[in-house]
This record gives structure tokens, sequence and C-alpha cells, in this order.
């Protein structure tokens, strides 16, 4: 399938109207290169922050990028989207040089070309993440390794969200324990889980792509004989309450199933989710509470935010 990029150069101060724009126009998400972020100070405790690349910024405003299906709407599209863009300034709102950019990408193409900026990353005493085309030698014996090629799926394991999950799973899982894995993504604390010798792993994602992703990435690792992976909605399906239930999706979501994830965690087990961003702490614990679980630990990662929370003994 062919891809059009549409790129903006812009300011900061249109980003939201014009990802507005970009999203009603159809495109999923939409990417924002802004230079400042080359200015930011970033934690890098387990090496997971990496120097970013100047040239990949411009040197002045921002770009704001997505991505729409080639078909043949797509011209009438990208000047509906350059109107509305224009009309912003009737709306007092600056929009710098409003140089647009059209493009085609192949999908193969922007679904590998990430690969040059992911490397091998150590983001826990335990865990190292390496990804499927690197050479990686252990540094020391007692050090795990999860090998990782996340496809189009989310999930590198090197995202401030996942790296407090894998953490929490560090210091929760047992070996023995039973454990679900709600949004599984590219499967990676799925083998996490299993690494820690869990007994079994369920892994659930309703987007068929993350399944295919993570099927393919629990067998590289070696976990297939513990890790199930299906394709599924949140908790719907599943049956029997296990240990430790891990959810690292949207603050969103995770209000819609906190009380299934109660009903599904054993008495004295564990509810990690993460995924939170700092406005929705707050509102998630709330709900956490509400559904009866008591809050372990709140842990913070730049604007991130991961909750391990407990389903009391009695």
């Amino acid at each position: 399938m062919k891809w059009s990029e549409i790129s903006i150069h812009t300011t900061n101060e249109a980003i939201e109207p014009i990802s507005n724009i970009l999203h009603e126009a159809g495109a999923s998400g939409v990417v924002i290169e802004d230079p400042g972020e080359l200015l930011k100070d970033r934690e890098d405790q387990f090496g997971e922050i990496y120097d970013l690349n100047p040239e990949d910024y411009p040197d002045t405003g921002v770009m704001v990028k997505a991505y729409l299906p080639v078909n043949s709407f797509l011209a009438e599209t990208v000047d509906g989207i350059k109107q509305e863009i224009s009309n912003l300034v009737s709306f007092n709102i600056d929009i710098g040089e409003n140089k647009v950019v059209v493009s085609e990408v192949n999908e193969e193409d922007w679904a590998t070309a990430w690969k040059k900026y992911y490397n091998p990353v150590k983001i826990s005493s335990t865990f190292t993440i390496v990804p499927t085309w690197e050479d990686y030698e252990r540094v020391s014996s007692d050090e795990l390794i999860i090998e990782l090629d996340p496809g189009m799926a989310f999930g590198t394991g090197t995202h401030p969200t996942t790296v407090m999950c894998i953490q929490a799973l560090e210091r929760t899982v047992i070996k023995g324990d039973t454990v679900i894995d709600v949004g599984t993504g590219s499967g990676v604390l799925s083998i996490a889980a299993a690494l820690l010798e869990a007994s079994s792993v369920y892994a659930l994602d309703l987007d068929d792509v993350a399944v295919k992703s993570a099927t393919e990435n629990v067998s590289l690792n070696g976990v297939e004989d513990t890790v199930t992976v299906s394709q599924g909605n949140l908790l719907s399906g599943t049956k029997e309450p296990v240990d430790v239930i891990v959810a690292n999706i949207l603050a969103e979501v995770i209000l819609t199933f906190t009380d299934d994830a109660y009903s599904m965690t054993k008495p004295g087990g564990t509810f990690i989710t993460s995924g939170i961003i700092k406005q929705k702490k707050d509102t998630v614990k709330d709900a956490l509470q509400a559904s009866g679980f008591e809050i372990d630990e709140v842990m913070t990662m730049e604007d991130w935010v991961a909750i391990i929370a407990t389903r009391p003994e009695v």
C-alpha cells in the first residue's frame, strides 16, 4: 500500500489547530518535529534516551507531518487541508511559513525507516532490549535480553511508559505467577513476564497487526510455551483471575475496565497500569480505588505515569 506524507512547516502556535485539521482529513496521527526537543534535559538512568539528530528538525518553526492513503480523493483532500490551514490566519493564528510538501511513501519503507534510531537499550537493572538486526553481547550473567522487532506494532520497549511497566513487572512478578498483558502491542511486556518465570502469560490486543507482531516476537525470544497471544478487546473473553495484570494503554481506556481488572485479579494480586499522562494521574488513581484496588506506588518518567495497584487479600 502507498501512503502520502503531508508535511507542514509552521509555528508552535499552530500545532494544535493544524493537527486537528489533519485528523479530520483522515490522518490517524501526526508527527511533530520541534527543534525545542533538542534543548530539553532528559533522564537517562538506564540509557534509554539517545541524542537526537539536529538534522531531523527544522532550523526554525516546527514541522507537522501526517500520512494519508493514496487514493483518487487525495488531491482534493490535500487542497482542502491547505485551504483550512490558510484560513487559520482569520483567527489570528500565526501559521509561519506555511510551506506544505506532499511526498509518496511506500508502506514497507515507512515501516522500517525508523530502525536506524533504534539501538540496544538497557532499561532496568535486569533487562536490555535488543533489536533483532543488532549484535549485542551480554554484559552480565543475570542480564535478561529481550530481542524485538516491533514492525508496525507499538512498543519498541524504550518509551517511558513501557520502561516503567517492565520495571514494575521486574519487582512484582515471581516464579509461577499468571499474567495478562492488555494491549500487548509488540509483545514486549509479555516477553518480560515470561523471562521473569511467570508460568503463563496471556497477551491480548485488538489490532491484528499487533497480534502478528507479538506472536513473532514471542517466538523469537523462545517463550511461546509460556505466552499465548490472542486477538481480544481488553479483558473480554478472559475467565480465570490471574496474579498480575499489566496494561500499557491510554488513561481513557484504563478507566473503562478497572472493575473488570479488579474481578480478574486474584486477592493479593497486582494491576500495573501505564500510558497515563501526568494530568490524568489522579483520575486513574480514583477509578482504581473506586473499583477496590489499593495504590502501592506511582512511578513517573518524563511526562508519563505508571500506577501499581493491589487487590486486597480480604
